[in-house]
């Protein structure tokens, strides 16, 4: 950090979460950051979907940026975000790794350069506790791939093959969640062809990754005007 910088001063929504807690361990490890007491330079929401309307209250009302890392939103949680940026910068990250934000863009590549022959499936694995699924993250990923068609994720996920069995439908997305132990977060996108697969991942082994880039998109949302704003952003920035 540079001498003249001021240290970005972080507030937390959620501070005794599993993320709340990651990035104040990650806040002590960086002298770039320090945990303030009260409103901050950026407001960090990692709780629930119930919680989503305090916390963008509360960044309006401060007049600060926040970075939103809650899963399980709806379309009236979006519709919310899109009201409250227009006062603030508001950046909605499913996921804030660096790394998943790379595989976003390696997947939405390989889709749009492979025919439509090729299927989809993306597979995830988290914790026993995590609540929703599929994954914000699976669904970023399936949202890549989607686009990379020239299509909408909601036209062609399939999260349920219960039921009267019938084959596999031309053009689908299919995803797959498993739940067990402490696992911090695996995704698996496969693209399936006749006699090939290719198989793009990530693993995360600790909450660590997800604290630093969510520090990293703190770093980003300092100062911006309001507005929309993503982890591709945060990326492209640096």
């Amino acid at each position: 950090m540079r001498t003249d910088q001021q240290p970005v001063r972080i507030a937390l929504f959620a501070p005794d979460g599993r993320m709340g807690k990651a990035i104040q361990s990650a806040i002590a490890a960086d002298a770039g950051f320090e945990l303030a007491d009260n409103h901050g330079d950026v407001l960090i929401d990692f709780s629930s979907p119930d919680a989503l309307g305090a916390s963008l209250d509360r960044a309006v009302s401060a007049g600060i940026p926040i970075l939103v890392g809650t899963t399980g939103l709806t379309d009236e949680h979006q519709r919310a975000i899109d009201e409250a940026a227009m006062s603030v910068a508001v950046l909605r990250a499913p996921n804030t790794s660096i790394g998943i934000n790379l595989l976003r863009s390696l997947v939405e590549q390989a889709v749009s350069r492979l025919g439509p022959e090729w299927d989809i499936e993306i597979l995830e694995m988290h914790h026993r506790a995590k609540v929703d699924a599929p994954s914000g993250t699976a669904l970023l990923l399936g949202q890549a791939a989607a686009q990379a068609r020239g299509k909408e994720l909601t036209d062609l996920a399939r999260f349920d093959r219960f039921g009267e069995p019938h084959p596999r439908e031309d053009g689908s997305i299919g995803f797959a969640s498993l739940r067990g132990g402490s696992v911090a977060g695996d995704h698996v996108v496969i693209l399936a062809g006749d006699g090939e697969r290719i198989e793009l991942g990530h693993r995360a082994d600790s909450r660590m990754i997800f604290a630093r880039g969510a520090l990293a998109a703190a770093r980003f949302l300092k100062g911006k005007p309001a507005g929309l704003y993503t982890m591709r952003d945060v990326i492209d920035a640096a």
